[in-house]
C-alpha cells in the first residue's frame, strides 16, 4: 500500500493525497520508506504562512492569492487550520465553504486541519502535510492559521516567508507591538483598505518597521488590499515574489530551511521520548494522584518528584 500511495501522490492523485494527510491526521504514517519517498520529492514547493488576528479576511486574501498563482500557472496547495471540534476533534470549519470553487481543479488542493488546541496556530502534522504536497508537484503553499494573534510564532516553523494580515482597526502602535507581529512577518498586509483609517495603520507600521528595522537591513513591505475586491491582490503576489527572490539570492532561503529542518528533527525526538516516557501505567498513576488531591497544601514539586521516581 505505501508504494501505491506514493505513485499517486507523485502523480497528483487528490484520492492519494487525501488518503495520505488523513493517515498523518491519525498517526499511522504507513512506513519510514513512505517517509523517505515523499520528502525526496518536497524541497521544491515555496511555502508561505498566512497569519493575523481574527476577521483580518485571511481566508479571502489567500482565495485571492491562489486566483494570482493560478494566473501565473503555478498549481496550489492550502493547509488551512481551523479551531478543533470539543466534540468530534476535527476542524470546525471542514474543507471550508470557501474557496469551494476549486473543487474539482486538480491544480488545487486544498485541506482544512483542526489545530487540537495548539496556541500557535499550526497543527502539529502540518509539516508532514505540507511535504504531501510538496512532493504531489504543488508549486506554492499556503498555510492559512487560527486567528488567535500572539500565539502564532510557530508559524515561522513551517513557511519560507511570514504574511502578516491586518485590518485598519488593528490598533495603534503600542499593540501592534504588543502583539509580536513584527517578530514573524516577512512583509505585511492592511486588508480592508476600504475602511476608515486604513491610511492611518499603514503610516502606523511604517514608522515602527523604520524604527525598529536593523542596520543594512532592507524595511519590511506593507501593502495595501481589499481581497473582496482583488484590489492590490497583483502588487502583493508580486512582493512575495520579489521577496523570495531575494531571499534565494542572498542565501537566507537556504539559510531558513535548514534551521526549520533542524527544529523538525528536534521536535520528533523531543515527542519520541516524551511518548516512551508517558507509558500507560504512568498516565493512570498521574491520573490516579491527582483525582485524589483535595487540599493545596502538599507542594506540587513533590508530587511530580513521586511520578518521576516511578519505575
Amino acid at each position: 500500500m505505501p508504494h501505491s500511495l506514493v505513485h499517486g501522490i507523485l502523480n497528483n492523485d487528490h484520492g492519494s493525497i487525501s488518503k495520505a494527510i488523513t493517515l498523518i491526521e491519525n498517526h499511522q504514517i504507513p512506513s519510514e520508506s513512505f517517509l523517505t519517498e515523499i520528502h525526496s520529492k518536497a524541497s521544491n514547493a515555496v511555502r508561505i504562512g498566512i497569519t493575523g488576528p481574527p476577521g483580518a479576511g485571511k481566508s479571502t486574501l489567500t482565495n485571492s492569492l491562489i486566483e494570482a498563482s493560478l494566473a501565473n500557472d503555478k498549481t496550489v496547495g492550502v493547509v488551512a487550520v481551523d479551531p478543533t471540534s470539543p466534540f468530534t476533534g476535527g476542524a470546525l470549519l471542514g474543507d471550508r465553504v470557501r474557496m469551494n470553487q476549486y473543487s474539482g481543479d486538480n491544480r488545487v488542493f486544498l485541506r482544512s486541519i483542526g489545530n487540537h488546541c495548539n496556541l500557535g496556530g499550526l497543527a502539529d502534522k502540518a509539516h508532514e502535510i505540507g511535504d504531501v504536497l510538496a512532493a504531489s508537484g504543488k508549486d506554492i503553499l499556503f498555510f492559512e492559521t487560527v486567528g488567535v494573534g500572539q500565539g502564532e510564532h510557530d508559524i515561522m516553523n513551517v513557511a519560507d516567508i511570514c504574511v502578516v494580515v491586518l485590518v485598519p482597526e488593528s490598533g495603534d502602535e503600542i499593540q501592534l507591538m504588543k502583539a509580536g507581529l513584527i517578530e514573524i512577518a516577512d512583509l505585511f498586509v492592511i486588508n480592508k483598505s476600504d475602511r476608515s483609517g486604513a491610511n492611518r495603520i499603514a503610516a502606523i507600521l511604517k514608522n515602527i518597521l523604520h524604527t525598529t528595522s536593523k542596520k543594512g537591513k532592507k524595511e519590511l513591505s506593507v501593502f495595501n488590499t481589499i481581497a473582496t475586491k482583488k484590489d492590490g491582490i497583483f502588487e502583493l503576489y508580486q512582493g512575495i515574489n520579489n521577496l523570495l527572490n531575494v531571499m534565494k539570492d542572498n542565501g537566507e532561503l537556504e539559510y531558513r530551511r535548514l534551521k526549520r529542518y533542524r527544529e523538525r528533527v528536534y521536535s520528533l525526538i523531543r515527542y519520541s521520548l516524551e511518548k516512551s516516557f508517558w507509558v500507560e501505567d504512568k498516565l493512570n498513576y498521574l491520573n490516579d494522584l491527582t483525582s485524589k488531591l483535595d487540599t493545596i497544601n502538599e507542594a506540587p514539586d513533590v508530587i511530580a518528584k513521586q511520578l518521576l521516581k516511578k519505575k
